[in-house]
């Protein structure tokens, strides 16, 4: 990390490191729950002062995907104070947070999807995270079910469509709508 850092940084790059281990699946590479690792908040202190990154992803029990939780998701929000407190004011990320919105999953599912059983962080976990030291939280999952959901019932209703324009226009506006949405929860909309 510390050799990507010394690199970007002489082309005026900033770098995000991340320490910790995931659950789930993303971009094929599957961890088991039994196989992630929170951060450390020591060692995550250690890690910043050494590497020099700009930014931190902490592991606090977030996951990759849209199956995030079997039960009730638990992010470990006395270690990310703990984080904080040993990196006041440096920037923390959540990757994984998506919180995979019932309504989206409805849309994908009622048009041939099948995101059965598919579960995401609360909004509630993701706004207590916003409020305090993470400035970076990663919600893709989301966009991606937003936005196959509304190419989903474009050609469902419509199977003989095939102007890119009819589909990625509603998908587009349906993305947009998740990203307004999060904007809201995080705290960051009407801020530039």
């Amino acid at each position: 990390t510390k050799e990507v850092v010394e690199y970007a940084h002489k082309k005026n790059v900033t770098v995000e490191a991340e320490l910790g281990r995931l659950a789930g699946v993303e971009d094929a590479i599957s961890v088991k729950a039994k196989d992630a690792s929170y951060t450390d908040p020591g060692q995550a202190k250690e890690f910043v002062s050494r590497t020099g990154c700009d930014s931190l992803a902490v592991a606090i029990g977030t996951s990759h995907g849209a199956y995030k939780f079997k039960g009730e998701a638990k992010l470990d929000f006395e270690r990310l104070a703990q984080i904080e407190k040993v990196l006041p004011g440096f920037p923390l990320v959540l990757h994984g947070a998506s919180s995979v919105p019932e309504d989206l999953v409805a849309v994908c599912n009622a048009n041939g999807g099948k995101l059965s059983d598919s579960k995401g962080v609360p909004e509630e976990m993701i706004s207590i995270a916003a409020k305090g030291g993470v400035c970076k939280i990663n919600v893709d999952t989301d966009l991606r079910i937003a936005m196959t959901g509304q190419i989903r019932k474009v050609f469902f209703e419509n199977p003989g469509e095939f102007d890119p324009r009819k589909y990625l226009g509603p998908a587009r506006d349906s993305i947009r709508e998740v990203v307004r949405r999060k904007m809201r929860l995080m705290g960051c909309a009407g801020k530039i």
